[in-house]
């Protein structure tokens, strides 16, 4: 194109421009609304694939049986560190992911008297030992006043040995999950008797609940005599039921004494 007629091309774009012109134009007129024939028939849909050739359902997912598997790793333990590694092990009780600590044991192993409770709280988790908060300072008292103490006489341990978030109750299921693990606990402290605190407690080894009628009652649990009590915590909201633990408190140092 020669440079004139480029120029002349340019002023006449910018002249129809400037009138408002925004669109080219072809020479030949075209239908918009008529549709090609390829388009105009729809495609045919393919049937659905036979039943038979359906993808066959997901398999689920195979449950986990953490009962079992907690049995098989406490049978496995040979004493207590042993025991105490298998736990610090087991992935299947969820409380251990919101716990600081094992909480495992405390006292004398080998001790005459074990004493059971239900579960840490915020100063055990804190500490990793049972009975170290307000409750576990009355439980010292109390023990003092029968001429016991965890240095030298008692040996301590929960059903469950990590907090429940907000110090909720133990569930049915996390009690049975850790079952194996305190019967073994049990058999290789092999104390003369059983102190058991508390309703969970009793529901564990006892298969009962109803602290306030059981306790004060000597019976049986993994072959030991066995003595339920009252919660500390519990007496620390019941003044009242201080004497029916005091009385227990003494059922306990008769029995020890009479062998």
């Amino acid at each position: 194109m020669e440079s004139q007629d480029y120029h002349a091309a340019m002023a006449a774009l910018a002249w129809q421009i400037e009138l408002g012109v925004d669109e080219c134009i072809g020479d030949a007129p075209i239908n918009r609304y008529e549709v090609p024939a390829a388009v105009a028939k729809p495609a045919p849909v393919a049937a659905p694939a036979p039943a038979a050739q359906a993808s066959a359902p997901p398999v689920p997912a195979q449950e986990v049986d953490a009962v079992a598997i907690a049995r098989a790793a406490a049978e496995a333990a040979q004493d207590l560190e042993g025991l105490r590694a298998a736990m610090a092990a087991f992935e299947h009780c969820d409380l251990k992911k919101g716990a600081r600590n094992l909480v495992f044991s405390d006292g004398v192993p080998g001790a005459r008297v074990m004493i059971i409770g239900e579960a840490p709280g915020r100063d055990e988790d804190r500490e990793g030992r049972p009975f170290v908060g307000r409750a576990g300072q009355l439980l010292d008292r109390m023990l003092g006043a029968i001429e016991l103490d965890r240095a030298s006489s008692v040996y301590i341990t929960n059903v469950l040995p990590w907090r429940p978030p907000q110090n909720r109750d133990p569930k049915p299921e996390e009690i049975a999950m850790m079952q194996p693990f305190l019967r073994r606990h049990i058999a290789l402290a092999n104390p003369d008797v059983l102190v058991v605190v508390g309703n969970h407690a009793c529901q564990a080894l006892l298969g009962k609940r109803g602290i306030t009628r059981l306790r004060g009652e000597w019976t049986e649990a993994e072959g030991k005599p066995a003595l339920p009590m009252f919660h500390p915590a519990y007496l620390l909201r019941t003044q009242a039921a201080k004497r029916e633990a005091w009385a227990d408190l003494l059922s306990l140092k008769a029995r020890l004494r009479d062998g």
